[in-house]
């Protein structure tokens, strides 16, 4: 809590008024905003939750939440939205059709890299301080070293350059979280997002095999959606030490993708009862990037060393979460018919 005061105080000596400080998130109804909503609804602060669809709010709040329903790619829409912003957090983001952020295409670059430079131009010439901007990014914009980059990883790298040359030129105070594969149950809304133990999880519940496009060996690092919206609140609390820099977020822990989505399937076997669900290797997609075959580095001590910030649900937790979150959906389900 007493971070919380702080981030409140900070932002309040930089609009160098009485007022509370407004705080802006873009993308406020995807699968990290609410979680982030959640954690800035205990502070201080105006929020301003700006969606294209509606993004509810916690049932007790001590921040004044407003909702702002809005097309950011209609001109002239994030400038009205950021208005009189003392910090914008921008997890607004477009990952293409069907097959995720592989196909992330002219669409996706007009979401992931045209809202960056409209962000950075409606700030350039304020008559007012520096707004802090904290930016969702990617850990595939790390690396692997030496391997092609998916078309998602370059967009985020392209706004993540925008970002960083705005800082420098004094227009914002930014900084960048590249954050490792967030997973769990959103607050507020209960979704799973689209992420690959969400799609597992609910093949294990229909008793398909999981599949695997190698031989399981592949690590990731797995970070819960309650410890990246919590980051990125801590970020703003601590942006003088992160400002200008890129800063990777993640558990610090990389497993392999086999022995979790076996975990994965016991945690559902568990609670529907049913022997656990077969893990395979399959013969990948002609779309699989090489990415998919290796493990982006994401190592979070650099971030934690600054702002002291460190994960708190552990993985076994958070895939029990999942499997009783999706058992739970299905029996109201069941129930209703």
């Amino acid at each position: 809590m007493r971070r919380h005061v702080k981030l409140a105080a900070g932002l309040l000596n930089q609009s160098q008024n009485t007022r509370r400080p407004l705080i802006v998130v873009l993308g406020a109804s995807g699968f990290l905003g609410p979680a982030v909503i959640d954690r800035l609804a205990g502070l201080p602060v105006k929020v301003r939750a700006v969606a294209r669809g509606l993004t509810p709010a916690p049932p007790r709040t001590v921040a004044d939440i407003e909702g702002h329903r809005t097309d950011l790619a209609r001109p002239g829409a994030l400038a009205a939205a950021v208005e009189g912003a003392d910090a914008v957090v921008h997890l607004a983001a477009h990952v293409g059709d069907g097959r995720s952020w592989r196909a992330a295409g002219e669409d996706s670059e007009q979401v992931n890299v045209g809202l960056m430079r409209d962000l950075v131009t409606a700030f350039e010439h304020r008559d007012a301080p520096a707004p802090a901007v904290v930016f969702a990014s990617t850990a595939q914009a790390a690396g692997p070293g030496g391997l092609p980059r998916a078309a998602y990883a370059r967009q985020k790298m392209a706004a993540e350059e925008l970002l960083r040359e705005a800082t420098a030129r004094g227009a914002v105070r930014g900084a960048v979280l590249r954050l490792s594969t967030v997973y769990g149950r959103s607050p507020l809304t209960g979704s799973l997002g689209r992420g690959v133990l969400a799609a597992m999880a609910r093949r294990a519940l229909d008793d398909a095999p999981l599949t695997m496009w190698h031989d399981g060996t592949v690590e990731r690092d797995f970070l819960h959606v309650r410890d990246a919206a919590r980051a990125f609140v801590t970020a703003l609390d601590h942006l003088p030490g992160l400002q200008g820099g890129d800063w990777s977020v993640g558990s610090g822990s990389r497993v392999q993708l086999g022995d979790v989505f076996r975990s994965l399937a016991d945690a559902v076997a568990e609670r529907t009862g049913r022997p656990p669900v077969p893990v395979l290797s399959v013969e990948p997609p002609d779309f699989a990037a090489a990415g998919d075959f290796h493990t982006p580095e994401c190592d979070p001590a650099a971030f934690g060393a600054v702002t002291g910030w460190s994960p708190a649900v552990p993985l076994h937790d958070g895939l029990d979460e999942l499997a009783a979150e999706l058992v739970a959906a299905q029996a109201s389900t069941s129930r209703e018919r």
